[in-house]
C-alpha cells in the first residue's frame, strides 16, 4: 500500500533534520502524548532506526494537573508500543518566579531536556512543533509589537534542538496518528481560553481564516521563515559590532566593567546598536526571556540621550550612564 501523505509529511521532516547523524547516534524525541509529539515519535522511530540511530522517548510531568503522573506513565507505554529503545519519564518542579505559567512550565521542561541531552550525550533533541505552532506564535508576536525577533517564530534548529514539522500541520498530525493506530491524549490546558494562545487557536485563526480564506496559517509561517534570514544576518552584524567594541573598551571587555563607547554606538545603524544593546544586557546579568523590547528601547533611547535617568532591566541590572560609556551595574537583593 502506498505511504499515507499524512505519514510520508512527517517522516520527511525527520529524515531532513536526522540526515547529518551517524550511526548509534542518540536521539531524544519530546513527547506529552499529543498528535503533534505522538507523530513525531513515530516518525522518528521509522526514520532513525533506518538509520541505524538510538531513539530514546522522554516525557516530562509538570504536575500541574490531576493525574498527570498516570499520563505520563501512559505515554511511556505508547512509546515503548512504538519501538523507541529506551524511555524515560522526569517529574519536574515549575516555580513560577515571576514569569506566566506557561513560561514557568516551558523553562523548566527545557530544562530537564538539556539535562537530559548532556547524560545521553545525545546528538539532538526533537521537538514536535508544527506549522500551526509556528502561525500561532508570529500572530502573537504581532499583537504584542514585539518586532521582527518574535515574527520570525521559532527556529527550526537551534543549539541541539530541532523542530522537524514546521512545515507540517497539526491537521496532518492527527492523521497521522489515526492511520498508524496511536491515541493522542487531549490536554485540557488546550481547550482552557484563559491561555492566550488557546483564544488564538480556537478562535482568532479560524475567524482568519474564514474572512480572508484559507492558507492564513501557511502564510504566516512563510513569513516568519523570510523575517528569520533577515534577523539572523542582523544578529550576526551586531554580534561582530559587540566585539569589536567590548576590544575597544579596555582589557576586560565587559559592559559591566568598561562600558561600552557612545560616540562609537551613536555612529551604528539604529537596527544594529539594538542588538548590541540587547547582547550587553545580557551579558551584563539581564534576564533572558524577560528582556522585552520596551528594555531594548529604553537602552537606545537612554544611548541617544533622548531619555535621562537610570534604565531598570529584568535580572536585577541597571543601565546608566557616565561621561561618555553606557555602563551596568548589578543590584543586590536583600533576603
Amino acid at each position: 500500500m502506498p505511504l499515507h501523505p499524512a505519514v510520508a509529511a512527517c517522516r520527511r521532516g525527520v529524515r531532513r533534520v536526522l540526515s547529518g547523524l551517524e550511526p548509534g547516534d542518540a536521539v531524544v524525541v519530546a513527547c506529552s502524548g499529543g498528535a503533534d509529539s505522538l507523530a513525531l515519535a513515530a516518525a522518528t522511530v521509522f526514520e532513525g532506526h533506518q538509520q541505524g540511530l538510538r531513539v530514546v522517548g522522554a516525557t516530562v510531568d509538570h504536575g500541574l494537573q490531576p493525574g498527570s503522573a498516570d499520563q505520563a506513565a501512559r505515554v511511556v507505554a505508547q512509546l515503548a508500543g512504538m519501538g523507541v529503545d529506551e524511555t524515560v519519564t522526569i517529574r519536574v518542579d515549575v516555580v513560577a518566579a515571576g514569569q506566566g505559567p506557561e513560561a514557568a512550565a516551558r523553562q523548566a521542561r527545557y530544562d530537564v531536556l538539556e539535562q537530559l541531552r548532556e547524560r545521553l550525550g545525545a546528538a539532538l533533541v526533537l521537538l514536535g512543533h508544527t506549522r500551526d505552532d509556528q502561525a500561532e506564535t508570529v500572530l502573537l508576536g504581532l499583537t504584542r509589537g514585539s518586532g521582527p525577533r518574535s515574527l520570525a517564530g521559532m527556529r527550526r534548529a537551534f543549539d541541539h534542538y530541532a523542530r522537524p514539522l514546521l512545515d507540517v500541520t497539526r491537521d496532518d498530525t492527527v492523521t497521522a496518528c489515526q492511520v498508524e493506530v496511536l491515541e493522542p491524549w487531549d490536554d485540557p490546558h488546550n481547550e482552557d481560553p484563559g491561555f492566550t494562545r488557546v483564544r488564538v487557536r480556537r478562535t482568532v485563526l479560524p475567524l482568519l481564516e474564514e474572512q480572508l480564506g484559507p492558507g492564513v496559517a501557511a502564510t504566516l509561517a512563510r513569513t516568519a521563515d523570510q523575517v528569520r534570514d533577515d534577523v539572523e544576518a542582523l544578529d550576526a552584524l551586531a554580534r561582530a559590532a559587540y566585539d569589536e567594541l567590548r576590544a575597544s573598551a579596555g582589557p576586560t571587555g565587559s559592559p559591566e566593567e568598561a562600558g561600552l563607547p557612545l560616540i562609537e554606538l551613536a555612529e551604528t545603524p539604529r537596527a544594529i546598536v539594538s542588538r548590541v544593546l540587547r547582547l550587553a544586557a545580557l551579558e551584563a546579568g539581564a534576564v533572558d526571556g524577560e528582556l522585552f523590547h520596551v528594555h531594548v528601547r529604553a537602552l537606545v533611547d537612554l544611548v541617544a540621550g533622548d531619555l535621562r535617568g537610570e534604565v531598570q532591566l529584568p535580572g536585577h541590572v541597571t543601565a546608566y550612564l557616565d561621561r561618555d560609556r553606557l555602563l551596568f551595574r548589578r543590584t543586590a537583593v536583600s533576603s
